[in-house]
């Protein structure tokens, strides 16, 4: 079983970070939630450790609502 990475982990996070905005650019808001949609299936199905994904929505949720 893995743990959920949270510290910075990303080489070179500004470049993708701006990647992640240009990938959004010219996008309608329901364009640019079906990417981001999209984006969290791809990322997940490379984790694939389900005790992982779990942590990872707990967190974000938790961080969602704060």
């Amino acid at each position: 079983m893995s743990t959920l990475e949270t510290r910075p982990n990303i080489p070179e996070p500004d470049d993708f970070y701006q990647a992640l905005i240009e990938a959004h650019r010219g996008l309608s808001d329901e364009q640019s939630m079906a990417l981001n949609a999209r984006l969290v299936l791809l990322l997940s199905n490379h984790i694939g450790d389900p005790q992982v994904l779990l942590e990872a929505l707990r967190l974000a949720r938790e961080d969602a609502r704060a």
